[in-house]
């Protein structure tokens, strides 16, 4: 019996280790108070531990069970994401499986989410459930306990039981709504999760009704205006593609690499008839590289709720499809992977566009990654849209330059420097070489198809391909700007936008997002939106440029070219513990709380105040298709 009881008294260190290895793993261990914090996550897996050991039988052992590896896989998962996105997993992402599914397979892509600390998480189950099994065989049953010994056995775990019950309830229901509670809601454990259930989804059962004139007083307030009608109209007429690249970083464009232009292509295309933005920054949710398409074509953010693709699949939409087709376009869309990725085929119909051309239809002639190489998507898509006849709008994602950057080694044309070699930055230089050429061959087909001197070429990046928080990448990056590679760099990608014959190149440094794309080709092609809830505006005529940030550096985070500010919300969701960067250089500024907590509330309210707009479907007051 001395034995046994020696033994299973090991289960507490090993929850103890538990529960520091997952707030390393989170990179919370810093904002933690150890008189707060932990114990809330302390109490709840002894607690597990404890009570499920009070009976003894299969059921309680099963239950047990079942708690302790879904608490394992749902550390685990917190672990992966936050080492991504820098925050805690939610509910709502579990519908993303079946999406992420689809590229996860491959060990490469999965290897580059999932660091080996994240497996850390994993390694005490084997011994968890050793211990419990101890435990039930060694403690003595209740029934046949004295009642000198089952009164205060009882009692104690009752007392257990009411402090988990009221810590719950104070932290993870949050009653009083304090910001004190809600900095530890966002950094522990158990009140974080029991939140998120009561927010994703008792509180979608309990939506209530809307005030859609508050939301436009609201809106009035919060979204950045445009004033003047500079460039209006300048390609009204003119065909349009939209190009969103995938994971093209700005930094790219116009640097060189051992001896050698990255981008020569879009270099040369900068030098001539085009409006380059560059300090434009991706504006994704947690649905990555679709919530930026959707954010480009709607002028719309997404949310941190769920991939918007599928979340309002069935919304109504007066995007830039249903926009143009208003004005006799056709509307297509092209893309070298299956039509089912993030729910396209669904979504693109209610985002106006009258045929999407996949993988399923295009012929897979050259394949490099994960499905057909720009290249030829470019090449199939101008053959079909020069039989389809003009005005036409074309949204084309591209493909090659998509993590982990493997390109057939027949199709590359960088020399990478033999440190480099097989490292995801020196794949990630060599995709994005190719996807340069590709733009090149895409000019060029359009001029021998008739149609380059009547089209405006938009393009745009749809998210980081150099993710900081792997820390090969970040010092790859750092070495390669000479400087540390921070968020400013990260989330910058390039806005480039040429119209043949304008007559003009400008570098415009005004601060824009995806979310503003749209406003800024409404005014170029002179077209109305048809409804008010647009919230980004005309680059080329802005007033100020600012936006807020969902993914990586979290909701109420925001880009300001006032003062040129970056600024990343603590992963306690405060302004107090949160960064502050310079655009102009990426050096750190010393943290203004009041200035910032106006700017990150004014963040958090486009944000809620855009979300209120698509739960309620408001666009479907003003259009009907």
């Amino acid at each position: 019996m001395t034995k046994y009881i020696r033994h299973f008294w090991l289960a507490y260190p090993f929850l103890a280790l538990k529960i520091f290895i997952y707030y390393w793993q989170t990179d919370r261990l810093d904002m933690m108070n150890v008189y707060e914090v932990p114990i809330l996550t302390v109490l709840f897996l002894f607690g597990l531990f404890e009570i499920c050991s009070m009976g003894r039988g299969k059921v309680s052992r099963w239950i047990f069970y079942v708690l302790y590896i879904l608490v394992t896989v749902v550390m685990f998962a917190d672990a992966a994401y936050s080492s991504y996105f820098g925050k805690y997993i939610s509910v709502n992402q579990i519908y993303q499986i079946a999406s992420l599914g689809q590229i996860v397979g491959d060990g490469n892509v999965l290897g580059a989410a999932v660091s080996p600390g994240c497996l850390l998480t994993l390694v005490d189950l084997p011994f968890m459930l050793y211990f419990y099994r101890l435990r039930q065989k060694s403690g003595e049953p209740l029934s046949a306990m004295s009642m000198r010994k089952f009164v205060p056995y009882v009692l104690a775990h009752a007392l257990l039981l009411i402090v988990m019950a009221c810590a719950w309830f104070y932290y993870g229901w949050n009653p009083y709504n304090l910001r004190s509670v809600q900095k530890v809601n966002h950094i522990e454990f158990f009140t974080y999760h029991t939140n998120d259930i009561l927010v994703n989804v008792v509180g979608k059962l309990q939506r209530g009704q809307v005030d859609e004139e508050e939301i436009l007083a609201t809106m009035e307030e919060i979204v950045p205006k445009s004033s003047g009608e500079d460039y209006k109209g300048v390609a009204e007429g003119m065909n349009l593609i939209l190009i969103q690249t995938e994971s093209l970083n700005d930094f790219v464009i116009g640097a060189e690499y051992n001896g050698q232009e990255l981008t020569p292509n879009l270099n040369a295309m900068l030098e001539e008839d085009t409006f380059y933005f560059n300090h434009f920054y991706s504006t994704t949710g947690v649905g990555n590289t679709s919530d930026a398409e959707f954010a480009a074509l709607n002028g719309l953010y997404p949310n941190d709720e769920r991939e918007c693709y599928r979340l309002y699949v069935d919304n109504t939409f007066q995007g830039l499809p249903w926009m143009l087709r208003g004005e006799g376009y056709g509307a297509y869309a092209f893309h070298g992977y299956v039509k089912t990725f993030w729910n396209r085929d669904e979504a693109y119909k209610t985002q106006g566009f009258q045929h999407f051309y996949s993988q399923e239809e295009l012929d897979m002639t050259e394949v490099s990654g994960f499905g057909l190489t720009d290249k030829e998507m470019f090449r199939q898509a101008v053959d079909i849209l020069k039989e389809k006849g003009e005005p036409f709008f074309s949204f084309m994602v591209t493909l090659t330059n998509h993590i982990p950057y493997e390109l057939d080694p027949s199709l590359a044309t960088l020399e990478v420097k033999e440190s480099d070699k097989g490292s995801t930055f020196g794949n990630y230089l060599q995709t994005v070489r190719y996807t340069d050429e590709a733009f090149g061959d895409l000019v060029q087909y359009l001029k021998d198809a008739g149609l380059y001197e009547n089209t405006m070429i938009v393009i745009y990046g749809d998210h980081q391909g150099m993710n900081m928080e792997t820390p090969a990448v970040k010092s790859k990056m750092s070495q390669f700007l000479g400087r540390e590679y921070n968020y400013d760099e990260m989330l910058n990608v390039p806005l480039i936008i040429h119209i043949p014959g304008l007559g003009e190149a400008k570098t415009i440094d005004t601060v824009g997002g995806q979310v503003d794309i749209m406003p800024t080709i409404a005014n170029l092609m002179n077209v109305e939106t048809g409804q008010p809830f647009v919230f980004g505006h005309d680059l080329l005529n802005a007033d100020e440029g600012f936006v807020a940030q969902i993914s990586y550096i979290g909701k109420g985070s925001f880009i300001t070219g006032d003062n040129n500010m970056l600024f990343g919300i603590g992963k306690d969701s405060t302004v107090e513990s949160g960064s502050l960067w310079d655009l102009r250089d990426g050096s750190r500024m010393n943290l203004n709380i009041s200035l910032c907590q106006q700017y990150s509330d004014r963040a958090n309210a486009l944000i809620d105040t855009c979300k209120k707009v698509l739960d309620y479907n408001l666009i479907a007051d003003y259009v009907t298709h």
